[in-house]
């Protein structure tokens, strides 16, 4: 049965329902069939390591293994930050309520994206408040996990007409320069090349 995400703006919860926008569905997609001689559609085949033998699809897999070689269950995998600290999991959005934050235009445009949801009212729930809000040109942001993990996304709830949408994603790290700033060649002679060095097979 599907859960609402409720998202709490004011003290006031509002359970919706997200649907996924998919590029297939706004723009359609093509497939591209091969087929032999005698109209036999093409299979994929994996070309094993000794060069002779071909594996069909589904004749291979990932394993994870430790450095002598013994498979590990992924159940008995941990993670750890880069210094060695185990990383507590996050739970699903969907497991608690999410308090919805004022956000910047600027941090929303520094968001790399990854999913894209259509906010639905779940089973008839009054979000109008919450929809008109975001129609004014309001943003919200949230940490969003779809099924728990390691670590949150950014969410941010924006606007358009009579829709709100979600947008997932990570807060991109760009370092800025500005318009007349230059960097500092090494003009050392050791380092120079001439067009006589230049070797065009290499490019």
């Amino acid at each position: 049965m599907a859960r609402p995400l409720v998202l709490v703006l004011d003290g006031v919860e509002y359970p919706v329902g997200i649907i996924k926008v998919d590029r297939d569905k706004l723009y359609g997609k093509m497939a591209i069939e091969a087929f032999d001689e005698k109209g036999r559609e093409a299979e994929l085949r994996i070309l094993a390591a000794d060069g002779k033998t071909l594996i069909n699809k589904g004749g291979t897999a990932l394993a994870t293994v430790t450095d002598k070689g013994d498979s590990v269950d992924r159940n008995e995998l941990v993670p750890i930050s880069e210094d060695g600290d185990k990383i507590e999991p996050v739970p699903s959005s969907f497991n608690q309520s999410n308090i919805l934050n004022r956000a910047e235009v600027d941090d929303y445009l520094l968001q790399i994206v990854k999913g894209v949801y259509l906010v639905t009212p779940f089973e008839g729930a009054d979000i109008a408040p919450l929809l008109d809000r975001v129609a004014s040109g309001e943003i919200y942001s949230f940490p969003f996990s779809y099924r728990g993990g390691v670590e949150y996304d950014s969410a941010f709830v924006i606007g358009s007409g009579k829709d709100a949408f979600i947008v997932t994603g990570k807060q991109a790290d760009l370092d800025f320069i500005e318009l007349n700033e230059s960097t500092v060649l090494n003009n050392d002679e050791e380092d120079e090349i001439s067009v006589d060095d230049l070797d065009f097979d290499l490019m």
